[in-house]
């Protein structure tokens, strides 16, 4: 076994653990500033969030060694059973975890409370990567792809039974890795367009136009669906004569209803779009019979399902979601501001950063964080932190860290010589570059406030185990690529 161990520390990547351990330092001093009281001074005391943190992370130190010392090809081995165990685990959390916030997802084991949502990450990527590099994965294949979609959205659904959406909406982050190992760009372009409807849908839902009579959303919508539809045939199929049916006859109505509201009798333009959208899906389904190709076919179900998602997704926001979701999403598309509200750790957070200025107030000096103005500024808020005391540099110099980090880990992960490698690589990948910017999106008010951390900032043992796990077992697993067995 000697010559191995030797043979694992030289194939170890030292670059990727030296970038980890620069984010673990900046990140406790992060926490140091944003949770520092005025009169303390020790920081390494164990009753202070500062010297917890700092124990968090020399236990993170242990839990990378262990992780790199356990055989590659375990993790591979394992990796239905852990995925399996860490389910039970989900579901038992859903009704013995204490409220917290309103959220069920929380453990207390004595004096330390750790969030299984944040360790069913890892286990969902080792899945995956297990599952996707088997002989009998076919992505293009709808078994296949149903079970993939099963094992994503079986922990997402336990989850959000735990009322912890925000953690639950990283499970979205995994598409991300289907989309490098072949998922078709059209479902991609599917889900770029399922946001697209849904903000343009929900902002300019209730703003009218002609006279009060068409809401400027739907409508818009609506016109959109019909144009892409045109667009993929174009890219598609190639054909431009049902492009130009398509499209033109949607140019053509559109234009004659505009007039007609305008200058005859003011009615609600979405009576002709609507039609035009059954219409023109039901002319591409035509074309799949008459010439035998299913594309036309799928660009038919696409046509009415935007439909179905444009007016499914206004029940959903208005029925489903809870009413502070439903001010949260407002907030950051400008439809309310609620500066005392729901939008008040936003504005605080953007506040705190642009005093920051170029250089910051320097480490302990931050005014707005000092005196408790951000709410969960040592956790999901600690970037505002860092804008306020290191400034526009130093903002940008942990940016810069967690750019060189992903594209190291792209890099790894394109170096691997298996499929479970490369795929769980990619799923770590994804999974740190989607709590990047949802973190930092919220922080500076782009995107909505779902609550995730900041990987290897934000205060908390689970979320830095959590992250820990994940980064170091693909070490592990790129470790091994080299070491003969």
């Amino acid at each position: 076994m000697e010559p191995r161990r030797v043979n694992l520390w030289k194939s170890v990547d030292w670059i990727t653990i030296s970038i980890y351990l620069l984010l673990l330092v900046c990140g406790w001093f992060s926490v140091c500033g944003a949770s520092y009281n005025y009169g303390d001074t020790d920081f390494l005391n164990f009753a202070t969030r500062s010297g917890k943190q700092l124990m968090w992370i020399l236990c993170s130190f242990g839990l990378g060694f262990v992780l790199l010392m356990i055989e590659e090809r375990i993790y591979d081995m394992f990796a239905y059973v852990i995925y399996i165990g860490m389910l039970l685990l989900l579901f038992v959390t859903i009704f013995i975890a204490t409220d917290v916030k309103g959220s069920h997802s929380w453990l207390h084991l004595g004096p330390v409370s750790l969030q299984p949502a944040e360790f069913a990450k890892f286990a969902t990527a080792l899945v995956l990567a297990k599952f996707m590099s088997s002989y009998a994965f076919n992505i293009k294949r709808l078994k296949s792809v149903l079970i993939m979609a099963g094992l994503i959205f079986i922990p997402f659904g336990l989850i959000i039974l735990q009322r912890e959406t925000g953690s639950a909406l990283v499970y979205l982050a995994f598409f991300l890795m289907l989309y490098r190992e072949g998922m078709p760009g059209a479902i991609l372009f599917s889900g770029v367009c399922a946001v697209v409807y849904f903000i343009v849908g929900i902002r300019f839902g209730d703003e009218m136009m002609l006279s009060g009579t068409t809401s400027i959303g739907h409508f818009s919508v609506l016109l959109m669906i019909l144009l892409f539809a045109g667009g993929m045939v174009w890219v598609y199929m190639k054909r431009w004569e049902p492009v130009r049916n398509i499209i033109g006859l949607t140019i053509l109505l559109v234009g004659l209803s505009i007039l007609v509201s305008v200058y005859i009798v003011p009615f609600n333009l979405l009576w002709v779009l609507l039609p035009l959208c059954v219409i023109s899906a039901g002319y591409l389904a035509f074309l799949s019979l008459t010439e035998r190709n299913k594309g036309y076919l799928l660009i038919s179900v696409f046509t009415l399902a935007s439909v179905g998602f444009l007016y499914s997704s206004d029940y959903v926001f208005d029925n489903v979601l809870e009413p502070h979701q439903q001010i949260r999403i407002k907030v950051v598309l400008g439809m309310e501001q609620d500066l005392t509200g729901a939008g008040y750790n936003v504005n605080q957070s953007k506040i705190a950063i642009g005093s920051g200025g170029l250089y910051g107030k320097g480490f302990l000096n931050g005014t707005q964080t000092k005196l408790k103005y951000v709410p969960e500024q040592d956790t999901d808020f600690i970037f505002c932190t860092i804008g306020e005391e290191e400034g526009f540099i130093g903002s940008s110099f942990v940016l810069l860290l967690y750019m060189v980090l992903i594209l190291r880990l792209v890099s790894l992960s394109e170096r691997q010589h298996s499929a479970f490698g490369r795929i769980y690589g990619y799923s770590v990948v994804s999974i740190f570059l989607f709590h990047l910017f949802i973190n930092v999106g919220m922080v500076l008010g782009l995107t909505p406030v779902i609550g995730i951390p900041l990987p290897f900032f934000s205060y908390g043992g689970s979320s830095l185990w959590g992250f820990t796990i994940l980064l170091f077992i693909f070490l592990r697993i790129d470790a091994g690529r080299s070491v003969r067995t």
